[in-house]
């Protein structure tokens, strides 16, 4: 166990260190950049983070975070209402978002179906999903999930759930590699494979 000057110093250390990817020598590093700084600068970096645990909300039509009960997606009146993409959570939103190829809404299920780690369908937002295509009219929806099992899983019981509505349920082209997850999918091809999306009929193997 390495020992530190100061108790301060290793408890930013520790916190620094429950972040993904920062090992014990990267939390030291940015601990010692942080005190360099002046208190100014230190406060304002520590005051962000708190500001944005305590005051982040969800909107409350498609779970995006927001700063407002309807984010900015929703509240836009340039998005087209009757097309909802399904991704699991907000860095989906965003790798979508910036390929400026779609304006439609989103649904942010926040997770996915996974037996392994115990997440069934009732940990997600499925019946949420649900009830917006039932009272909003909804004409498609887009299923934009990350091609691993877990997703493949999520998909069907989805499909499943809405293929008895009078809704198009599509899915993205062949472009996204299998196991690949939407966040680390270059823009060209995640917006190619939005455009070029085809019915989730057409995936399933007979």
């Amino acid at each position: 166990m390495e020992e530190y000057p100061s108790k301060l110093l290793e408890k930013a250390i520790q916190q620094f260190n429950i972040l993904p990817g920062v090992g014990r020598k990267t939390a030291l590093r940015l601990a010692l950049f942080l005190l360099r700084q002046p208190k100014e600068t230190a406060n304002e970096f520590g005051n962000a983070f708190i500001k944005l645990r305590n005051e982040i909300i969800y909107c409350e039509n498609c779970f995006n975070i927001s700063d407002l009960p309807l984010c900015t997606i929703c509240s836009s009146p340039k998005r087209e209402d009757k097309v909802i993409c399904v991704v699991e959570d907000i860095r989906d939103v965003m790798a979508i978002e910036n390929t400026s190829q779609f304006r439609g809404k989103y649904h942010v299920l926040g997770g996915i179906i996974s037996p392994m780690e115990g997440i069934g369908p009732s940990d997600i937002r499925v019946e949420e999903l649900i009830t917006r295509v039932k009272e909003n009219g909804i004409e498609e929806v887009i299923m934009a999930l990350s091609t691993t099992m877990e997703g493949d899983t999520t998909n069907f019981y989805i499909y499943k759930r809405l293929k008895d509505y009078n809704v198009l349920i599509s899915t993205l082209a062949q472009g996204v590699a299998s196991g690949d997850e939407l966040e680390y999918t270059d823009e060209l091809t995640l917006g190619r494979s939005l455009l070029n999306r085809v019915p989730y009929e057409n995936s399933l193997h007979s």
